[in-house]
């Protein structure tokens, strides 16, 4: 009897740790919970990799987190080569961390909770709904079971494009290469097996053409696969404002940034005419997708190619995406607020429609934490990596802030300091921004008795 006692003993201190935990997170605002959520998964994430089984080689703690941070964030700036660095094991590892952090962290248990109830607790609801800023004509449920399904089944056609791409270059191990590769460009990761990213593949039109749909699939959001959903199924034939900015916004970026790449960069200009127009738009897409891939070395780029991807790495992608940066919708937020200031007019509009206040304070709001984290961060930076360029230094705080994952060829050469001020801000641009403006993005508004638009930033 006295074994037994202790187990029923034991599973009410389980139960009651589990209550006041539960009424702890209930009253604990739901970014605190999202940010806490990712330090948990790049933590764990972390611990994985110092494991020997997961390393092929000596690896440093510092360099282990890094990768983890890099993971979760998908970043994809990396201090070691994850193809030869790391074992199966460990690329297994890093993918999970990939997988987790393009999707959010809680949306494949909460997916697993559908399978067995037909609803989501309350604090489940809760954390979904301020994770991906969804409006509150969205339900919840049926928005994360199209966010998984519609994951699962691009990432896996993404697979099997590659893999046929890659079998015909003769890539070894092609099929999990595959699969690697398809997972870190849907959720705009970056992370390459290859110690050169994507550069061999330069020419190659159906790597170029399958990485790109899937980045550009994975960057403009859920929130547009959602709506085109419910358009198919009948249940709503109106497109969002958020949806039609994000999609007019993006291929504008790509067409510009394709064209300027092309004229502007005399590396690019050199390459066969049919490599170029690849180059230019493949670094073009990388940099406003954040996926961070590249073709071609981008230490040799010129520095008038360098401002513009510095201009996308920084707008970044959409909200409710894989993607990072300040957010696309926020560049038009903040393009409504200019434009209404010098002409005084008392309503900030974009595409004809209102914005409502909340949404450009918090595009304001989140503009000015952007500088706020990229000033010090960055004064650091020229301190502790004397050596290094400005340009590289500055690129480099960009890309990582951004969650983007280009470099100009310093991340390998950082000091311990400077990789965690990089740390800080990969971790900062997956959670920070989000953290700092998510209680106003996430709240209800009232819309006044005029055509509005409810931009999502």
């Amino acid at each position: 009897m006295r074994p037994q006692r202790m187990i029923g003993a034991a599973r009410k201190s389980l139960a009651v740790v589990s209550l006041h935990t539960h009424r702890l997170m209930r009253r604990v605002h739901p970014t605190k919970l999202i940010l806490a959520g990712y330090g948990l998964y790049m933590f764990l994430g972390w611990c994985m990799l110092c494991l020997p089984i997961a390393r092929n080689v000596p690896v440093t703690p510092l360099d282990n987190l890094f990768t983890a941070v890099s993971a979760v964030s998908t970043t994809g700036l990396v201090t070691v080569d994850p193809g030869t660095t790391y074992t199966l094991f460990g690329q297994v590892i890093i993918l999970m961390l990939i997988q987790a952090g393009g999707i959010g962290y809680m949306t494949l248990g909460s997916f697993i909770m559908l399978a067995t109830v037909k609803h989501l607790s309350p604090l489940r609801e809760r954390l979904a709904r301020t994770a991906f800023t969804l409006p509150e004509n969205i339900i919840t449920v049926h928005f994360i079971r199209t966010v998984v399904i519609f994951t699962l089944v691009i990432e896996a056609l993404g697979a099997v494009a590659l893999y046929f791409a890659f079998a015909a270059a003769g890539v070894r191990d092609a099929p999990w290469s595959a699969i690697f590769h398809s997972v870190s460009a849907f959720c705009t990761a970056g992370f390459s097996l290859n110690p050169n990213s994507l550069e061999d593949f330069r020419g190659n039109f159906a790597v170029n053409a399958a990485v790109s749909v899937l980045s550009l699939l994975g960057a403009m959001g859920f929130l547009i696969v959602f709506d085109v959903w419910r358009s198919l199924t009948n249940r709503s034939v109106q497109v969002s404002f958020t949806s039609q900015v994000i999609v007019r916004l993006t291929f504008a970026f790509l067409a510009i940034g394709t064209v300027i790449l092309f004229l502007a960069d005399p590396g690019i200009a050199a390459l066969p005419s049919t490599d170029r127009l690849l180059a230019a738009f493949f670094q073009a897409m990388t940099a406003m997708t954040t996926v961070g891939f590249n073709t071609v070395p981008i230490g040799a780029l010129a520095p008038a190619a360098i401002v513009i991807l510095y201009f996308f790495m920084a707008i970044g992608a959409a909200p409710s995406g894989t993607g990072g940066g300040l957010k696309i919708t926020t560049f038009a937020a903040m393009v409504g607020l200019v434009r209404s200031t010098v002409r005084r007019q008392p309503d900030v509009s974009f595409f004809g429609r209102v914005i409502p206040e909340n949404r450009v304070r918090l595009a304001a709001a989140s503009s000015a934490y952007f500088v706020m984290l990229m000033t010090p961060a960055v004064f650091v930076l020229c301190l502790t990596e004397a050596g290094a360029d400005f340009e590289a230094l500055l690129f480099e705080a960009f890309s990582a802030i951004g969650t983007v994952g280009l470099s100009m060829g310093l991340t390998g050469g950082l000091s311990e300091i400077g990789k965690a001020v990089i740390i800080l801000l990969m971790f900062a641009g997956r959670v920070g921004i989000l953290t700092f403006g998510i209680a106003l993005a996430s709240s209800a508004n009232k819309e006044p008795p005029r055509r509005t638009g409810d931009l999502l930033v």
